[in-house]
């Protein structure tokens, strides 16, 4: 029995070196050179693969995400009924996330943008000195991205604030939940950094709803999904002055269009999707383990809860 990997041509060749180094005795096929559908019983994905073809496989029994998102695998139609999927819950994900956020929110903090203006036209002059214990950073979302996160800023003396689906306790910040609590959260944050997990309740929360409700001046810091935020309304919300700066690392669509406006936008940062980049050799034990664990009919690591979308 094979498994198949589905994933950029370019790291087709590390996934299946890191995973034979956990497990020599693997069948590696990369797709589309699949074999005899009849003989792959585990897919190891990324966004591009088609739901629908897995189909093809009678005797899969396992389909794995290479990253820690797995809104790609949702789309209609979705994963072959039954089959279980997992996602990637790993070490080096959660640091690069962890380093993403504090690179942009200290950018944000420290007038990074201001001073690169400066430094442009050539103006030498200090700006008035931020104050980190009177910066709030409100995080949307409190998985192991957003906990890990979260607790660097507040390592450096930030205030932080967190908001959930469900009421949720982690030290050091300052927990809210539901509509209400969106909106409290909001209020007092500074610096809003979005590390939701894309579902249908979570799909277009960046609005200019919420983003009026941020104080005057504030920063969005987007590392989760391009479907959390409404363009339009962010925009017109960067234009405005009601939001200071924005960093965005995913977008809908990917790769983002060349006429898209964010672009060239003096107050947006981007980066193309590269927050937090799946490195095999750290994230194929896992999928190895799993891959053992199907076979044995055992509980698999970090599986997918269809019904939270994650």
């Amino acid at each position: 029995m094979a498994v198949l990997l589905s994933t950029r041509r370019e790291a087709m060749a590390d996934w299946r070196a890191a995973l034979l180094a956990v497990d020599p005795t693997l069948e590696i096929r990369m797709f589309p050179e699949a074999g005899d559908p009849a003989s792959i019983e585990a897919a190891v994905v990324w966004t591009a693969h088609d739901m629908a073809e897995l189909r093809r496989y009678p005797n899969l029994r396992l389909i794995v995400s290479m990253g820690a998102g797995v809104d790609h695998l949702l789309r209609p139609p979705g994963p072959p009924p039954g089959i279980p999927v997992a996602r990637l819950v790993d070490r080096m994900l959660t640091t690069q996330m962890g380093e993403w956020v504090l690179l942009n929110v200290l950018r944000f903090h420290r007038q990074d943008p201001d001073y690169r203006a400066q430094q442009r036209d050539r103006v030498w002059q200090e700006l008035p000195a931020p104050v980190t214990a009177e910066t709030p950073v409100g995080f949307l979302g409190l998985g192991e991205l957003g906990t890990h996160a979260a607790g660097l800023l507040r390592g450096l003396g930030f205030p932080v604030l967190g908001w959930s689906r469900r009421p949720k306790q982690v030290p050091g910040v300052e927990g809210f939940h539901g509509a209400d609590g969106l909106a409290a959260m909001a209020a007092r944050s500074r610096i809003l950094v979005c590390l939701l997990p894309l579902t249908p309740e979570t799909r277009g929360l960046v609005d200019a709803r919420l983003l009026g409700r941020l104080p005057r001046g504030a920063f969005l810091v987007n590392g989760a999904r391009g479907g959390h935020v409404v363009d339009a309304d962010l925009l017109a919300a960067l234009d405005s002055g009601q939001v200071a700066g924005a960093a965005l690392d995913v977008f809908t669509p990917e790769p983002l269009p060349p006429a898209h406006p964010y672009w060239a936008h003096p107050r947006v940062v981007m980066t193309p999707h590269a927050a937090s980049i799946t490195i095999p050799a750290s994230a194929a034990p896992q999928v190895v383990e799993n891959l053992h664990r199907a076979r044995r009919g055992e509980a698999l690591l970090n599986l997918v809860d269809f019904a939270a979308g994650y």
